[in-house]
């Protein structure tokens, strides 16, 4: 029986990342945050293992600040698909809501081309009842990742998140099965 790596997506606000980093095991870091937030490099974890995606949580252009852009979106794809997947991947942004949420969702989509979005999102809405998706960041890689719209419409499906200052740290699976996978 062969194993596939399967590690898990793990998301967190700001300052839960050494707590979450220690408890976890985490090999690599995503941070969706702007410039002047964003932190150094944990202790431990090699530079090339941390992804900085400087960026605002905003949908609409705005003076002075940085929306996700596709950018954003092919650095994460990029590094994401370089992971392992022997060690959990974490990823936060300041509260661990919204750009971080669509950063693990758009990351869970790209790893597993062949699973349903909505499935996906049910899982992080699972893992998660303040998670919120930025609808920019995950528009964009919609279109880069060919899901036809899929991507938007399973956030629909979320159902509302309970209101919140920021997450519990959670994790979901970072293996998704495909639409069709039935016994013979």
């Amino acid at each position: 029986m062969g194993s596939r790596p399967s590690a898990s997506v793990h998301v967190c606000a700001l300052r839960h990342i050494p707590e979450v980093v220690a408890r976890t095991g985490a090999s690599h870091l995503v941070s969706a945050i702007n410039a002047d937030l964003m932190p150094a490099t944990p202790a431990g974890l090699a530079a090339e293992r941390h992804l900085k995606l400087d960026m605002h949580d905003i949908i609409e252009m705005q003076p002075g600040a940085t929306a996700p852009a596709e950018e954003h979106v092919g650095q994460l794809i990029e590094f994401v698909r370089g992971w392992d997947r022997q060690a959990p991947l974490l990823i936060h942004c300041y509260a661990g809501l919204s750009r971080s949420t669509a950063s693990a969702f758009i990351t869970l989509c790209a790893l597993n081309p062949e699973a349903p979005e909505k499935a996906i999102a049910l899982a992080l809405r699972r893992a998660s009842d303040t998670a919120v998706p930025n609808r920019r960041f995950v528009g964009l890689a919609d279109t880069i990742l060919k899901r036809d719209g899929r991507m938007l419409a399973a956030l629909d499906c979320m159902g509302p998140n309970r209101i919140a200052h920021e997450c519990v740290p959670f994790g979901v699976d970072g293996h998704h099965a495909p639409l069709i996978e039935r016994a013979a």
